[in-house]
């Protein structure tokens, strides 16, 4: 599995009314990593002529992050078939899981903005050679 990981430390402008981690930035936080990983990806591959949006965003709230808390956000690429893939993130802090996230993104012509068989060579960026 290619995991990829940061850690961030809660600041008091992603603390809401209730004094814990508002849930759009626990969104936020998903997007961020998910565009990290992916830049981290293709490095190494001249500007790719796709792009991906989310079709569907599945996230489940166990437990809540507060200020100054250090946590650690983790994703990895899951099932990836026809136009559509789908990422996994945990957001822990310490071994608490807070947040498990589930989102499927379409991959996109970037010119004509339709979506587009994901091919063999953007699965060899996205799964180790070994689970394809």
């Amino acid at each position: 599995m290619n995991i990829f990981e940061k850690k961030h430390r809660v600041i008091l402008e992603e603390i809401d009314e209730y004094n814990h981690v508002n849930n759009v930035v626990y969104v936020q936080w998903i997007q961020d990593v998910a565009d990290a990983h992916w830049k981290q990806l293709i490095a190494d591959v001249p500007k790719p002529d796709y792009v991906w949006f989310v079709v569907r965003h599945e996230i489940d709230y166990k437990g809540q992050a507060k200020l100054e808390d250090e946590v650690t956000i983790t994703t990895w690429i899951g099932k990836t078939e026809g136009v559509k893939s789908v990422r996994h993130v945990e957001i822990k802090r310490d071994k608490q899981v807070l947040v498990k996230s589930e989102t499927t993104f379409c991959l996109l012509d970037a010119k004509t903005q339709k979506p587009r068989r994901i091919t063999k060579e953007v699965t060899n960026l996205l799964l180790p050679k070994n689970k394809q």
